[in-house]
């Protein structure tokens, strides 16, 4: 998995192996994988956060974020989530439309949450979506 978030990323930082394996430790955490991606979740008392999804760059556009974002969000309804949130760089148009396109809206935003390769400041945006969605 770290070897697909390293290619899959570069803002925010790819997260590394023992990284990885600290989030999935958890009792709370959860991945969908698929050959081609995987998202991971989790899941606390009827909220999820969406803490990732990362797809082959190679096959980025195929449609395997679609895949993967009902595959989480029909695990999210078996398991009883109330409500999923993420947040995603508002510089990131692909991803901010996968979201979209899955019922997610934009809640708030943090100023400067993220720091692009060239030190730009990059805002975040906080989406949600609720349970009759999921």
């Amino acid at each position: 998995m770290a070897r697909l978030h390293g290619a899959a990323f570069v803002m925010p930082r790819p997260w590394s192996q023992a990284e990885i394996a600290e989030m999935l430790a958890s009792p709370f955490c959860f991945v969908v994988e698929d050959p081609q991606g995987f998202v991971m979740g989790r899941l606390v008392a009827g909220e999820a956060e969406l803490l990732t999804i990362a797809v082959d760059p190679a096959a980025q556009g195929q449609g395997v974020g679609t895949r993967l974002m009902r595959a989480f969000l029909d695990e999210l309804q078996r398991r009883g989530a109330e409500t999923v949130f993420l947040e995603v760089a508002e510089s990131n148009a692909p991803a901010r439309a996968l979201y979209s396109r899955a019922g997610f809206a934009v809640t708030g935003r943090r100023r400067g949450y993220y720091h692009a390769p060239d030190g730009t400041a990059v805002d975040a945006l906080m989406m949600a979506l609720q349970q009759p969605n999921l």
